[in-house]
């Protein structure tokens, strides 16, 4: 377990100048449950698997009325604002639904132009405004560190409260991984578990938030080979090289996506992050159709394999392909609903009260 270090006794600039590793200790509560969620790093494989088995209980709980009004009841005196200024439809709503779960009263902000933003007030003041009113805040947000700088001064504030990144810039999507890695352990439970398999990347693995929180955590789980396959102008960042070869992870980096695919027991495709051109049309010019998934490539691709996309797609996976079993990006983004309820039930100490009616009630 992570000892507790304060986040009112160190400046900002101290932890900004802090590794990804040496800020986690920052980011829990005393008693070593998560209380802000900002990076990949702040977890390990206990505690995944303590919050994919959550995840399940709370998805089977809520199949019953009774077992509705249960988990609706645990948090109905708290209240979440989803501060979401980037464009999102799946996090959004998987967060919304959660937090209707638990009985959280969610409030949003999807568009600061409608806020006092538009009078001048800047982004820092109408986030703090938000810890009056709420108990934790879930953000979205396209502004690089903002999220973890707001996690430090809110921390310096007589209103402290939880903050999780819901995707921050090109940083990382920790909750997303989250996720991801529920439904590769769903998949992969009458296959071997997650261990042993080989895992491909493919896409803009340059700009993807998402692919540099997953490979990190996939670290946790024992034999796991990580392909990162993309067109050389959007292959995958020297630091998530770096980071696997610290960790003595096998990987390789490859242009060649269609040669993975025969020994793919995971492929996680991505669509082309355009929204991070610095000049409009720049990804216009990138020729993807080495690096899509067609039905005849699915010839190649083992039965017990699964194909993963954290959405939304373009043209990188044929729609045919959704009827496929092995298609489980369907899955995957209602997965997010069961890990971010599990997430926030942690956070605000339910997790053992869930434990506890699930053992009693359906076990």
């Amino acid at each position: 377990m992570l000892r507790r270090k304060r986040l009112d006794e160190i400046s900002w600039e101290d932890f900004n100048r802090l590794s990804l590793e040496e800020k986690a200790p920052y980011l829990v509560q005393a008693n070593g449950r998560p209380y802000h969620v900002l990076i990949a790093q702040q977890f390990n494989r206990e505690q995944l698997d303590g919050l994919c088995g959550l995840a399940t209980r709370i998805r089977r709980i809520a199949k019953s009325k009774e077992g509705m009004r249960f988990l609706s009841d645990l948090l109905c005196h708290k209240r979440a604002m989803l501060d979401f200024t980037q464009p999102s439809s799946r996090t959004f709503l998987s967060f919304y639904a959660a937090c209707q779960i638990l009985g959280i009263r969610p409030a949003e902000v999807r568009d600061p132009s409608i806020s006092s933003e538009m009078k001048g007030e800047s982004r820092e003041d109408s986030v703090r405004t938000f810890s009056s009113y709420f108990d934790m805040i879930i953000m979205r947000t396209p502004l690089q560190g903002f999220v973890e700088k707001m996690v430090w001064e809110l921390s310096n504030t007589d209103r402290p409260l939880p903050i999780i990144n819901a995707g921050s810039g090109k940083d990382q999507h920790p909750t997303q991984a989250l996720l991801d890695i529920y439904t590769l352990q769903r998949s992969f439970e009458k296959n071997g578990e997650l261990a042993n398999k080989h895992i491909v990347f493919c896409g803009d693995l340059a700009r993807g938030r998402t692919v540099r929180s997953l490979s990190r955590l996939l670290t946790y789980y024992p034999n796991i080979r990580q392909t990162f396959a993309a067109p050389e102008h959007l292959k995958i960042g020297q630091d998530i090289i770096d980071d696997l070869a610290a960790h003595n992870v096998d990987f390789t980096v490859t242009t060649d996506f269609k040669s993975t695919i025969p020994t793919a027991d995971a492929i996680y495709m991505t669509k082309i992050q355009d929204e991070w051109d610095k000049t409009a049309g720049e990804s216009s010019h990138f020729n993807l159709m080495d690096f899509a998934l067609t039905v005849d490539d699915m010839k190649q691709l083992p039965h017990t394999s699964v194909i993963m996309h954290p959405l939304p797609r373009r043209h990188e996976i044929d729609p045919a392909i959704d009827s496929d079993p092995r298609a489980v990006y369907w899955r995957q983004m209602r997965n997010g609903m069961w890990v971010r309820s599990a997430l926030i039930a942690t956070i605000f100490g339910r997790d053992q009260e869930i434990t506890h009616y699930y053992m009693m009630n359906l076990k």
